[in-house]
């Protein structure tokens, strides 16, 4: 006959291996245990659902009854785990943009600023909803390139608030500390004053509805960037290099600042610029200057995808002095930027696709 001081008896012997304890002392055998003919059904708790012993215990609870209370019974063995509290959904100061993309490099001299702004004009020439914010408190320089160096920006009220108007050229809508600094003198501030005045940007920018919202960083790493990372979700991060050495390294460092486990932003791929020298009047002509390839075995290595390699031509430099982008001519080097639009909108796709959205990050002084 079953009864269930026997089968309590039997569970006695079943030992936790987290602490070396048995299931009852620990209070793991919840108070429902039914005997029904030889069907005997209980639950045990556990206190996690990522408990690594559940399966074991379970296995052990079952095997006890067989050999101590009899063979013939069946056993039912249910687990509970507490409720996990539902997760807090945290407030995004831009809730009308979908994708935060942040531009960033080891190093400076790599074209991070001309990748920025010629990935947010072909986006827009893709027909999105682009948004650009030059990051770079101490050295702006997205103003010239899109430009819109000398246009004056204004303000808006809306619920009571005075929202910063930004400026928009090529269907892209920008902002900068370039805008309100002289640009002929260095900005001078500690890293308390540049941090603000980056939040103030993100956080009172008029920037509406916006598929993609690109942040052109400052190279290395900084207190910009930990501003930035603490104050915006960021959806994934590209990071610039060239094809030699020293730029290789010091991309490394970036690659591992956002995988880092504080940090933990998706690193949708690399760009390597200035990947070979072509000659205007020879289009077909490719002189690697800088090393070959070394950003496509970086990307290996590292195990992240090789986003576009972008070849220098000479139009580069005098689309940006015009703020003119290059990817708005006819050049091998415009086609490679909108060729690297399109690659970023699919490795987007993908990792909204398989990742849950990056939460901003909260340090502890």
């Amino acid at each position: 006959m079953l009864y269930p001081a026997l089968i309590i008896d039997a569970l006695r012997t079943v030992r936790y291996p987290g602490s070396g304890k048995d299931i009852v002392s620990m209070g793991m055998v919840e108070d429902d245990l039914r005997i029904a003919g030889n069907h005997i059904s209980f639950s045990l708790k556990f206190p996690r659902s990522t408990d690594p012993f559940i399966k074991s215990v379970t296995r052990a609870s079952q095997a006890a009854i067989l050999a101590l209370v009899s063979p013939d019974v069946n056993v039912d063995i249910a687990v509970k785990v507490p409720e996990a509290a539902p997760a807090k959904v945290e407030e995004q100061p831009l809730k009308g943009v979908k994708n935060i993309i942040a531009v960033s490099s080891g190093k400076g001299g790599v074209g991070k600023s001309t990748v920025a702004v010629n990935l947010a004009v072909s986006l827009a020439q893709l027909g999105y909803r682009v948004g650009l914010l030059d990051a770079d408190i101490f050295g702006p320089s997205v103003p010239k390139m899109m430009g819109v160096e000398d246009q004056q920006l204004y303000m808006r009220e809306q619920d009571g608030k005075n929202l910063i108007i930004p400026a928009e050229n090529h269907g892209v809508k920008l902002l900068s500390i370039g805008f309100v600094v002289d640009k002929e003198k260095a900005v001078l501030w500690r890293g308390a004053m540049a941090s603000n005045a980056l939040k103030q940007l993100i956080t009172e920018g008029d920037w509406g509805e916006l598929d993609y919202f690109i942040i052109d960083m400052p190279p290395g790493t900084s207190d910009i960037h930990l501003t930035l990372v603490q104050t915006l979700g960021i959806t994934g991060a590209i990071v610039v290099t060239t094809p030699q050495e020293v730029a290789l390294a010091d991309a490394r460092k970036g690659v591992s600042m956002f995988l880092g486990e504080h940090v933990n932003v998706p690193v949708l791929g690399i760009v390597e610029n200035m990947s070979w020298f072509t000659p205007a009047a020879h289009p077909t002509e490719k002189y690697y200057i800088f090393g070959r390839d070394g950003g496509k075995h970086l990307a290996e290595k590292l195990g992240v995808e090789l986003l576009a390699q972008v070849p220098l031509v000479a139009s580069i430099c005098k689309g940006g002095d015009d703020g003119t982008p290059v990817v708005l001519q006819n050049s091998v080097s415009g086609a490679a930027f909108l060729a690297l639009a399109q690659t970023l909108v699919q490795a987007v796709e993908r990792r909204n696709a398989t990742l849950p959205p990056t939460q901003r990050v909260h340090t502890h002084s």
